[in-house]
């Protein structure tokens, strides 16, 4: 091999050497960067806003199970928000949501309304939904124990007198189910001082309905009495499982779960004015009627007494003739003498 060629091929084996060495020092020396992690606030440190704990549509009535407290990002609270140490929670029992609220979102002050506030019972309605009071008494209203937001049956008690002059038949019969209380008397929230539940007896109840429900009930309180029978919160899932399986229901087949999520709470919460049950004073006690008495019999004309049929009965007559000579009228039946 030429020596030109050998001189070359050592003087680049050392060149390269001698990079690999500097690199893996320059490498060694140099010390990695220090990395400072920004302390993460702690829990305690963070603000907490009230959030929902749960879906509130439009016209929901809040409880205590309706809202909490979250730690809540300082850079992201607004001034609309309830903040802790600041709002009293107890205080809130009782509104009405009147923007849809989605679950953990915080509530804002422009999107409920507190009781006693302007708009607030139109609030608490449905769309399409009226308001309508009904007198009660102690008895009928279950002795204060149905609250705002609570839902009741209400029973129609009636005598219905026949043509005859027996007792007349004791009934009653409840004409219409699941409807939602919005207030008792004028009070909206059924939280005392103490922010728990306060038992209190009223005289008028105001219930949410449909149009024609009000109808109803209008014609209802001068036929006889109301009163209401409370519901238990199993029920409504129970009546829409049986409505469903009826038929009485109609799902489509193409709608999304979110979609038939809200068709059915939404009908959960449709007040029903069909299927209606009764009972008659029979059905208590043996010695009430079961059915309207019967009209009595007529009394008996004189001519169809003269012409003996028995006191105390009908006398139906045929076909006759009527004969008259100067002025004397007669009448003869057909085919008689």
């Amino acid at each position: 091999m030429d020596a030109k060629k050998i001189v070359l091929l050592v003087g680049a084996l050392i060149i390269a050497v001698t990079t690999a060495l500097l690199a893996r020092s320059m490498l060694s020396s140099s010390s990695a960067p220090q990395v400072n992690a920004a302390a993460m606030p702690t829990e305690a440190d963070q603000p907490h806003v009230l959030v929902a704990t749960k879906a509130l549509p439009v016209g929901t009535i809040l409880d205590a199970e309706s809202f909490r407290f979250q730690p809540w990002p300082k850079d992201l609270i607004e001034q609309a928000y309830y903040l802790k140490g600041q709002a009293d929670p107890a205080k809130l029992a009782g509104s009405v949501v009147r923007s849809a609220i989605t679950a953990g979102q915080p509530l804002t002050q422009g999107a409920i309304v507190k009781p006693g506030e302007r708009g607030f019972l139109a609030a608490a309605l449905g769309p399409g939904m009226r308001a309508v009071t009904v007198p009660v008494s102690a008895q009928s209203s279950v002795a204060g124990f149905v609250f705002p937001g609570d839902r009741i049956d209400l029973v129609l008690t009636q005598s219905v007198s026949g043509g005859g002059d027996g007792d007349p038949l004791k009934v009653s019969e409840t004409i219409l189910r699941n409807l939602r209380v919005l207030a008792t008397d004028q009070r909206m929230d059924a939280m005392g001082a103490d922010g728990k539940p306060e038992v209190r007896t009223y005289s008028n109840v105001t219930i949410e309905v449909t149009p024609k429900i009000a109808e109803k009930i209008a014609v209802s309180q001068t036929i006889g009495s109301l009163s209401m029978s409370l519901r238990s919160i199993a029920d409504n899932a129970s009546d829409l499982d049986a409505a469903i399986a009826g038929a009485d229901v109609d799902l489509p087949g193409n709608a999304s779960p979110n979609a038939e999520k809200a068709i059915i709470a939404k009908l959960a919460a449709r007040p029903v004015d069909r299927g209606s049950t009764y009972s008659t004073g029979a059905d208590v006690s043996r010695y009430q009627r079961s059915s309207v008495p019967a009209k009595a019999e007529s009394p008996v004309p004189p001519m169809a007494a003269a012409n003996g049929a028995p006191v105390g009965t009908v006398a139906f007559k045929g076909p006759v003739i009527r004969v008259a000579r100067g002025t004397n009228v007669t009448e003869v039946p057909v085919g008689g003498k």
